[in-house]
């Protein structure tokens, strides 16, 4: 898009163009002529290039003015910011970030990794969505807010790693609560949160149920997925001796992730591997959708610098011929 950020400076067009027309008859009234009787009729003197380009003097004068002008007109190319209207929903992805998503089971990665890439996947394919972030094990924080900005999102989401041991643990509820908390002011038809664990609910002030009842009574949608394989998984555990791979113990509470889903008119999906975990976010790609309006910001690029500069040179060029080659001698 192309636009003049001060188009009242094209008032001084026809104001350049007058003074041009000025600057040329004064320069041929004022030249210099010594009347010779019939010396035109005898002598053909061809007229020397320079005198030909000394009558040009005017004209170029005129064409550095009318550069200014323009540049002060400041041409500029871009868009602005507008009001656009897309189709999405208002979607949070709250994600376990315990201990137990070390557990390797998901190869080559660990749960957490494979977890990652596949939101990631998921948000890339979903360009009109609003999407935002929850972090949770012992603690739950808002890593994103909702945004349509899917860039800054992908680059939180890398920044997303297991939490501290003096942090571990796992707080459904306070992950669940937090990412609905999000959605809470959403004015979309569809808001939607994901909420992917690989645990048994053992930390928090706020129980599971009770953030499931808050989501359906906001109308927020609760998708569960249950991550990893039953019974013992490889976990890297940090030793005296360095990182240690031990098998231990794993429990995932699919009765408590089937109710959250079922009071909150979602679905519980439970996911052992990688393929089983990509197919669950591409059943959750298929939610309705619903029209958001959203501002899309794109500066304006100035474009005055193109014709600045060539009115510099052309300006240059003029003064260095009128002082030298093409000086006048006063009258």
């Amino acid at each position: 898009m192309f636009r003049l950020a001060s188009p009242w400076a094209l008032v001084l067009l026809p104001l350049v163009l007058g003074a041009a027309w000025r600057m040329a008859r004064l320069r041929r009234r004022g030249e210099a002529r010594i009347p010779l009787p019939m010396a035109s009729a005898r002598l053909a003197i061809p007229r020397s290039p320079w005198a030909r380009l000394e009558r040009g003097i005017p004209w170029l004068r005129a064409l550095i003015l009318l550069l200014l002008a323009l540049a002060l007109a400041r041409p500029q190319s871009g868009t602005t910011i507008e009001k656009t209207s897309t189709l999405g929903v208002d979607l949070v992805l709250a994600l376990d970030i315990s201990g137990s998503m070390r557990a390797e089971d998901f190869k080559p990665d660990n749960r957490l990794a494979v977890a990652r890439r596949t939101v990631d996947a998921f948000v890339a394919g979903r360009p009109g969505d609003r999407v935002g972030l929850v972090a949770f094990a012992a603690l739950a924080t808002t890593r994103c807010p909702l945004t349509q900005d899917h860039e800054m999102f992908r680059t939180l989401l890398e920044t997303v790693d297991f939490a501290p041991r003096d942090q571990d643990g796992t707080a459904l509820g306070m992950g669940l609560a937090t990412a609905v908390n999000r959605l809470r002011d959403s004015k979309a038809k569809s808001r939607v949160a994901v909420l992917v664990t690989d645990g048994v609910n053992n930390a928090g002030e706020i129980g599971p149920l009770a953030a499931a009842e808050a989501a359906r009574a906001l109308g927020v949608r609760v998708y569960t997925i249950g991550v990893g394989t039953e019974g013992k998984a490889l976990v890297p555990i940090d030793t005296p001796f360095g990182v240690q791979r031990q098998s231990i113990d794993v429990e995932l509470d699919e009765e408590l992730l089937r109710e959250i889903a079922r009071v909150t008119d979602g679905e519980y999906f439970r996911a052992t591997d990688t393929p089983a975990l990509e197919a669950i976010f591409e059943t959750i790609d298929s939610l309705e959708k619903t029209e958001i309006e959203s501002s899309i910001r794109v500066l304006y690029r100035e474009l005055f610098p193109l014709l600045l500069l060539p009115a510099v040179l052309l300006f240059l060029l003029e003064r260095l011929l009128v002082g030298t080659r093409l000086r006048r001698i006063p009258a």
